[in-house]
């Protein structure tokens, strides 16, 4: 058997941090590493704890969730930790500053228990989590603001179905929904996501979606 997931718990509610740690717990496959309730702490935590997943809050105190998770996942760190953001909706412009600062995913605090265990394991195995609705209206709505000034679809690297397929993942589709919409199979968006990933030196789908709409590739 495979040793379980080692998962850190980051929220300065202690209901919310220990009702997070029993249902982590309660899974054969995961295991809570350890706990804390400020950003501050779970640097510190996670570079002693080396845990593989670290499911981190937004709004903290001495150090919020989007600096420490720039601090465990941001360009130029050494070890990244994957980092999965939890928050309530109305902070989606932190959720999107906190995808910029290297998260690999986030999820909403009423998502049901299940849909938490899922998006823990599929960060800790490398993938982005990226809940279709909220991609759409979270990024749709700071579009403006995040889209640099003279952003051109014409300078990226990409071959026009790569453009087409990124521009669908940037709207919030999975790989399924892709192969739907454009009549081919799912290992062959596989191999475009993959293509899509080195062309342009990103490392998941999470930095995809934020890069396509720097570019103005969506609207």
């Amino acid at each position: 058997m495979s040793a379980p997931v080692r998962v850190l718990v980051c929220d300065d509610q202690v209901l919310i941090r220990t009702g997070l740690s029993t249902i982590i717990d309660a899974q054969p496959d995961l295991a809570v590493a350890g706990e804390c309730g400020d950003g501050r702490t779970a640097v510190e935590l996670a570079g002693r704890l080396r845990p593989d997943v670290v499911v981190m809050d937004v709004r903290m105190p001495v150090l919020d969730g989007i600096e420490a998770t720039r601090l465990l996942a941001g360009a130029g760190v050494e070890h990244p930790v994957k980092v999965l953001v939890v928050t309530t909706f109305n902070l989606d412009e932190y959720v999107y500053e906190a995808l910029r600062a290297g998260a690999s995913g986030f999820l909403l605090k009423d998502a049901p228990p299940d849909r938490l265990l899922h998006g823990i394991r599929t960060v800790a195995l490398g993938s982005a989590l990226l809940d279709p609705e909220v991609t759409r209206r979270l990024v749709g709505r700071y579009a403006a603001r995040i889209r640099p000034a003279g952003g051109d679809a014409r300078h990226v690297p990409l071959t026009p179905r790569e453009l087409e397929v990124l521009r669908l993942i940037a709207d919030g589709l999975s790989n399924s929904e892709i192969a739907a919409a454009l009549v081919i199979s799912h290992e062959t968006v596989k191999t475009f996501v993959s293509r899509i990933l080195t062309k342009l030196d990103l490392r998941d789908r999470v930095q995809a979606v934020v890069y396509a709409y720097r570019h103005g590739l969506v609207t």
